[in-house]
């Protein structure tokens, strides 16, 4: 009988991720899923940047980025009329992908799993989870193969990212709350004439909606639109060029031509959550937790950083110096994260789809006259932006996150995203971001040289941690600029001092003003086995 640390049950883009981090810091995964094949066709399409954040830590950031297309605005289409509005010139300082970056789902599996495959981790294909028990140590997963063969797996974790219809959940007995919304969608991959290119583009009008985003790769656009409430079309059948032709030309008066489809299909959407994220040594990650409908291209980010928060949890459990309620905080963090957007989808679903009369109204007068105006301050963007690009999730509410009271009044707090900026780095130029890449826990010592003597940390060397001084006591007046401007972004004052202790996700663990290293050490103490 084989035997891993770690049973990852899916391989989209959340259990791709998962197994990623697993790997980074040493662990024996394995990935099985139940498709043959990954997927060809696009279904998530836009990678927010906290998600470019975190996989940057796997290396496989530069290579999305390279693939996709960064939008540089919108077009509002509503009564014959245009109305542009720039959506990402914003100016955020404080993280290196300012942009929604559009990608098909297809392409951001095949970088990820091209980083596995170069880290010598395989998919196991046509493999599906037909039994599931939870063991003394672990659990014993039974595992069917395409020949029918059976095959018995003992693993100390599972992770259930096996999407909406989770074998992993229905097996741990895990409930799946929610209904399902009565439209019916159309979604194409396509390419279209008449509108202008580099844009995202939405129609509106009062029978809903019509989107039309810039894809690249394998079509130009995608395309998703509402089919009218008399249209009676199941979900699962078959869609023609001609079917989405029409409906287009009910929501953009036949201005635009479709042509060259390579994927077309209805579907229904869902807003549905689990009751629980873990189940003894099971849990559940992406659509297997959450799922809700496209609004704010929120899904699939979602799951990744589900896999985040999740993977270096595992991994510090696996190698014993993690107190045992570590494990736990994955629930109480991540749980609320997928409520908020299921909230958030909701209601802009609602105005989306709603034929309210006063809601219809909204939409198609309304809408196009004040959102170019309500968006024309870059701050009211960089506000709005920031709350869809998930840039503010933060945890502060959760157990792991700890403020000193001598903690500074202001900049990020402990449960908040580490801030990216400018630092010096071995006499090279770096980021906050960069300096806290590799895997593993990091501690910034904040403020002048003198504050913080070699001599006066040796009782962090028991501990698995990266130390890092900002300004570093060698550095040259242009580093200490560089440092200055860091500090400024984490809210020590000039001439104070601080610690900020970064979990591995790139969260803010425990902050502190001043040099006293109480409160750190019995932070460790408790989350981090020496």
């Amino acid at each position: 009988m084989k035997a891993v640390e770690v049973l990852v049950v899916g391989a989209g883009p959340t259990g791709l991720a998962v197994a990623g981090q697993l790997a980074a810091f040493g662990v024996r995964v394995r990935v099985v899923d139940r498709a043959v094949d990954r997927v060809h066709e696009s279904r998530a399409l836009a990678i927010q940047p906290r998600t470019l954040e975190v996989l940057a830590g796997l290396g496989v950031t530069d290579e999305l980025v390279a693939r996709g297309n960064r939008a540089v605005g919108m077009c509002l289409h509503a009564r014959g009329r245009q109305r542009s509005v720039p959506l990402f010139d914003l100016g955020l300082h404080d993280t290196a992908y300012p942009y929604l970056l559009f990608l098909s789902q297809a392409e951001t599996e095949r970088v990820l799993g091209e980083h596995l495959a170069a880290a010598g981790l395989a998919v196991d294909r046509g493999v599906e989870l037909v039994g599931l028990e939870q063991t003394d140590d672990g659990a014993m997963a039974r595992l069917r193969h395409r020949d029918g063969r059976e095959e018995p797996v003992s693993a100390r974790y599972v992770v259930g990212c096996d999407g909406a219809h989770s074998s992993v959940r229905h097996l741990a007995r895990i409930g799946f709350e929610g209904a399902a919304y009565p439209q019916t969608f159309v979604l194409a991959d396509l390419e279209a004439d008449g509108v202008e290119p580099g844009a995202a583009h939405v129609f509106l009008s009062e029978r809903g909606m019509l989107f039309l985003f810039p894809l690249g790769h394998p079509t130009s656009w995608r395309l998703l639109a509402m089919r009218p409430p008399t249209d009676l079309t199941p979900p699962d059948a078959p869609v023609t060029l001609d079917e989405v032709q029409a409906l287009a030309d009910t929501y953009t008066a036949a201005t635009m031509r479709l042509h060259d489809p390579v994927w077309m299909t209805n579907f229904r959407l869902h807003h549905r959550a689990a009751t629980r994220y873990r189940a003894g040594p099971v849990f559940l990650a992406g659509d297997a937790a959450h799922i809700h409908s496209p609004a704010g291209a929120q899904g699939m980010n979602t799951g990744i950083q589900d896999a985040v928060n999740l993977g270096w949890k595992l991994a510090q459990a696996l190698r014993g110096d993690a107190a045992p309620a570590l494990l736990d905080t994955y629930d109480t963090e991540r749980a609320p994260v997928g409520r908020m957007v299921l909230r958030f989808t909701d209601r802009a679903f609602t105005v989306a789809t709603s034929t309210n009369p006063l809601v219809r109204f909204a939409r198609t007068r309304l809408a196009p006259a004040l959102i170019p105006v309500a968006l024309a301050p870059r701050f009211v963007r960089a506000s709005a932006f920031r709350t869809v690009s998930q840039l503010g999730i933060g945890y502060r509410h959760s157990p792991l996150s700890v403020e000193d009271p001598s903690a500074p009044r202001k900049g990020p707090r402990a449960g908040d995203r580490l801030p990216d900026a400018p630092v010096p780095a071995g006499g090279d130029s770096a980021t906050l971001h960069q300096l806290t890449a590799t895997p593993g826990w990091h501690l910034l010592l904040c403020g002048p040289p003198a504050a913080w003597p070699a001599a006066a940390t040796p009782a962090l060397d028991r501990y698995r941690l990266t130390v890092h001084r900002l300004p570093e006591p060698a550095g040259t007046a242009a580093a200490r600029t560089s440092a200055a401007r860091a500090l400024r972004c984490l809210g020590i004052t000039p001439g104070g001092s601080g610690l900020f202790l970064v979990r591995p996700d790139g969260h803010i663990g425990y902050r502190a003003g001043g040099v006293d290293l109480t409160g750190l050490l019995a932070y460790l103490d408790r989350w981090l086995r020496s």
